[in-house]
């Protein structure tokens, strides 16, 4: 048994290899389409653009491999399949429920991967192809507004005219109001920049307070700014909640529920981020029941287009069950984790009946 084991794992991870690599290929070939409209800005050329399509491949990487491990079980399997191999192993005394625990295994190993690239390398690699590619390009992160960015931070609100690629702060305006809600003083800069500890340095600083006796304006060269803002939320502006890393999310999470701001949205990216990666050891279990029902029942090709089916509708399930929790204000946790519990019951539902046939 240890030994179909290792044989059933072989097949299954090279096919899964192979598909993730020309997934990557192809999603390469697409990035490098859509860089082609940004050549010719300032310093963005093609060797920029090189960079930016491979840094962002961790990322495509972590959204593909429940896909690929789907797909490539379903290849493996039905290969197996067709050459009576799998026959073999059934008359060998290995039943279906056995090769589940087997492919439930490996899929865990993925995902266990896959949480690892997610959590380390793809934020890392998201922001770091952003900023790059704004640093070339010599552009703006971030100007949400009119105005610029607004942020919160107690009972002071932040107005940042630009936000550039290196965490440098343009154009900003402090607004501090007391307990009663009245505007106490205002702090404009023209620039800041990150010193770590929560610390930024202002640079050419004009303090307005508005006390009893009047109004008073205090000028100063640099001044240390204590905020909750920080590079990490910042970060929030370059990549999408859902590529982010968790320990990016659970912050910016406690930074808006301190704040009184609705963090719904980053919660539902925050759960799927610990949960999406066991997608892939209930994919492989989805595979099984399309690939061992036997030749007669249809080609590898037939098969493979129904597993592409099956990774689509769950795709598309999460994102429906997704939109209607933040419409209607769900638990994130339930949000997250229904789509996963739907599939695993199909799963083991087809399991069972191919087991019975």
């Amino acid at each position: 048994m240890k030994l179909l084991a290792r044989y059933l794992a072989q097949q299954v991870l090279v096919a899964t290899g192979f598909l993730l690599l020309a997934l990557l290929v192809l999603f390469a070939f697409f990035d490098v389409m859509e860089e082609l409209g940004s050549l010719g800005r300032n310093n963005y050329g093609l060797g920029q653009a090189a960079v930016v399509v491979l840094l962002s491949m961790p990322g495509h990487l972590y959204e593909i491999l429940p896909v690929a491990a789907l797909i490539g079980t379903l290849f493996a399997l039905s290969r197996l399949v067709g050459n009576s191999e799998y026959a073999v192993m059934r008359v060998s005394g290995l039943s279906n429920w056995r090769v589940a625990g087997y492919f439930a295994v490996i899929g865990a190993l993925l995902a266990l991967l896959a949480l690892l690239v997610g959590e380390y390398v793809t934020p890392w690699s998201d922001q770091t192809a952003q900023r790059y590619k704004l640093s070339a390009t010599r552009s703006v992160v971030a100007q949400q507004f009119r105005s610029g960015l607004w942020v919160k931070d107690g009972t002071a609100f932040i107005n940042v005219r630009e936000v550039m690629p290196d965490n440098t702060l343009r154009g900003i305006e402090i607004y501090g109001f007391d307990a009663g809600g009245r505007l106490g003083w205002i702090r404009a800069a023209a620039e800041a920049s990150w010193h770590g500890n929560q610390t930024w340095s202002l640079q050419q600083v004009v303090e307005t307070r508005f006390d009893t006796d009047g109004i008073r304006a205090i000028r100063s060269a640099r001044q240390d700014w204590q905020s909750v803002l920080t590079p990490d939320i910042l970060s929030v502006l370059l990549v999408a909640p859902e590529k982010m890393s968790a320990r990016t999310l659970w912050r910016y999470v406690a930074h808006l529920k301190e704040n009184g701001q609705k963090a719904t949205r980053y919660e539902l990216a925050l759960w799927t981020k610990f949960l999406s990666p066991f997608v892939i050891p209930i994919m492989m279990l989805i595979a099984m029941p399309f690939a061992i029902q036997g030749p007669r029942s249809g080609g590898t090709s037939s098969k493979i287009f129904i597993g592409i089916l099956a990774g689509l509708g769950f795709h598309l399930l999460s994102r429906l069950f997704g939109h209607l929790g933040l419409l209607n204000d769900w638990p994130a946790v339930v949000v997250s984790i229904l789509p996963l519990l739907i599939f695993l019951a199909i799963a083991l539902m087809g399991i069972r009946w191919v087991d019975r046939r």
